[in-house]
């Protein structure tokens, strides 16, 4: 009886942005009719699903502090490259030591606990998706409303109070980035629309929360700020923007802002590649690489706001292609990094990059580069997804 629910469904194509609908279509079909691959992936998202259905539901309400606002639905956080300053009385203003993490700031578990959100639902849906089994959609439902919903333990739509520094200031722009788990999150409730555990009341109120935070990121200070950032705080700023635009149905707005993304190509990406931001950090092979994670996503959102910023490039040949074939040989190890680089670069962090540039622009030879990275087989949703 599930065998021909899932036949049924494996048409439909699920209303989702980041992933692509046409692939998990496709993916639905192959389990239905029992091929090898889609039944191992299918597999191994149920294992891990399983294990979810036992998660405690997690809120903003969980941290132990409380942020000046006196209430504990606003989101807070700690900016991580601040530290106690030992010269100065109490410690204050803390001062910045770029790429090194403090581990004070996972006493405020709000950012923690949103990415495990983010995980769960992700697996979750997923997991209902492929087989149909509504125990997985429930666990779903059960951790968005909790997070997003339900009164006493709702998170306000606002990062008024995110990567704040002490003795400095209560939250910045920059903390804005942490809520870049909200894409895959909007995904996930796509991927929930037709189980009978996820309402038209939930899809309705996730969607209004949604449209206020978008708001709140296009019209707040710490939004405008963002907004205005010119490394990979602004590229993701702009991707999540995109996203949440997509998600409540303006379309006018996504493609505005997908538009406005060439001209942050233009002031990123130099004609040899290079993002010169990025390469000041003390970590700049691994902020170059983040960045250009952030443009893969931000393209793969601008498409479907009708922008193609994946072949764009400008007079001086800037553009997203240039920056990777920039970065690969040396994230790979063919070439000997020559900027700063702090912390141990591991190769796999250019795995999911070097996906998305061989799929979109199909050539093989990033997949080649992909598969000396050592994370193949390391994620089955991400192989099935991005390779092909």
């Amino acid at each position: 009886m599930l065998l021909l629910s899932v036949v049924a469904l494996s048409a439909q194509k699920p209303r989702v942005f980041l992933m692509d609908a046409d692939r998990l279509a496709s993916l639905k079909t192959s389990y239905a009719q029992n091929d090898k691959d889609a039944a191992a992936l299918v597999a191994d998202l149920q294992k891990k699903a399983d294990k979810l259905l036992s998660m405690k539901p997690v809120s903003v309400m969980d941290k132990a502090i409380t942020p000046v606002s006196g209430t504990k639905h606003d989101y807070m956080s700690q900016a991580p490259y601040f530290w106690y300053d030992s010269s100065k009385p109490n410690g204050l203003p803390y001062m910045r030591r770029d790429g090194v993490r403090n581990p004070e700031i996972n006493k405020i578990i709000d950012h923690k606990s949103l990415d495990d959100l983010e995980n769960a639902v992700q697996t979750l849906s997923l997991a209902w998706y492929f087989t149909g089994n509504e125990k997985y959609a429930q666990k779903a439902a059960q951790l968005l409303r909790y997070w997003f919903l339900e009164d006493a333990t709702k998170m306000n739509p606002n990062l008024n109070y995110s990567q704040g520094i002490p003795g400095i200031t209560d939250g910045r722009g920059i903390g804005i980035i942490e809520t870049r788990s909200l894409m895959n999150v909007a995904d996930a409730i796509g991927l929930l629309r037709g189980s009978n555990a996820w309402t038209m009341a939930d899809d309705q109120g996730l969607q209004q929360w949604y449209k206020e935070y978008l708001n709140w990121l296009l019209t707040s200070k710490n939004g405008n700020e963002e907004h205005r950032a010119k490394n990979n705080h602004g590229t993701w700023f702009n991707a999540q923007a995109v996203d949440y635009a997509l998600f409540t149905g303006d379309m006018a707005k996504a493609h505005a802002l997908a538009e406005e993304a060439k001209q942050r190509i233009d002031s990123q990406i130099n004609g040899q590649g290079q993002m010169k931001l990025e390469l000041e950090r003390t970590a700049a092979l691994s902020y170059s690489t983040f960045n250009l994670v952030a443009w893969s996503e931000l393209a793969t959102l601008a498409q479907k706001a009708g922008t193609d910023l994946w072949s764009y490039h400008n007079a001086a040949g800037s553009g997203i292609r240039k920056a990777i074939d920039w970065l690969r040989p040396f994230a790979v190890g063919d070439k000997k990094w020559e900027y700063q680089q702090i912390n141990n670069y591991n190769k796999g962090e250019a795995y999911e990059l070097l996906l998305y540039a061989a799929f979109n622009y199909k050539d093989n030879s990033y997949l080649a580069d992909a598969d000396r990275t050592g994370r193949k087989g390391t994620d089955l949703l991400l192989d099935m997804l991005l390779r092909r």
